[in-house]
């Protein structure tokens, strides 16, 4: 696990709401406090699309951050910052497959659970924390060093300035 700083507020603010970057990624949960707090359990609820949907969509356990994207920045935007808001966000099967492919297959999907990326802004400061859930215990901690790499990679190759901390 490892925490990073966002340097530049503005512009990965501009990336999450109004860009596509993390698209792709599935919400285990949000929450945005404004002048109220609003929370959203990204688990897609059973039995509300069609079979037909579910197989076209590829919708799965939880929203993509695309699905539930605008009512996020309807609540953050406007004249007043929001005073705190945080995504849990987690890569979607096929991504954390391909991830585990490039590692050479030492990992199977199975006993990786997830690979987690939350983003936290309040008091001024926005972070993004890594994080991996095994399905077994392990004492082996190199997948998570890898997973912090990849999420350094990806903000890095994304133009969004960092600081670890």
């Amino acid at each position: 696990m490892v925490s990073l700083k966002i340097e530049d507020i503005k512009n990965f603010t501009s990336s999450l709401f109004i860009g596509s970057l993390f698209d792709d990624f599935l919400v285990r949960e949000a929450q945005v406090v404004t002048y109220n707090s609003f929370t959203i359990d990204g688990h897609t609820r059973s039995g509300y699309y069609t079979e037909e949907e579910v197989q076209e969509e590829g919708i799965g356990e939880f929203s993509r951050w695309k699905k539930l994207k605008p009512i996020c920045f309807s609540l953050v935007r406007g004249k007043r910052l929001p005073e705190s808001f945080r995504i849990e966000f987690a890569l979607n099967q096929e991504q954390k497959e391909k991830f585990l492919n490039k590692l050479g297959g030492q990992w199977r999907p199975d006993a990786v659970k997830g690979l987690y990326l939350g983003i936290r802004y309040g008091h001024g400061e926005l972070h993004c924390v890594t994080g991996v859930s095994f399905s077994v215990f392990t004492m082996e901690r190199s997948l998570e060093l890898e997973w912090d790499s990849e999420a350094k990679a990806f903000l890095k190759n994304s133009g969004i300035i960092f600081s670890e901390e």
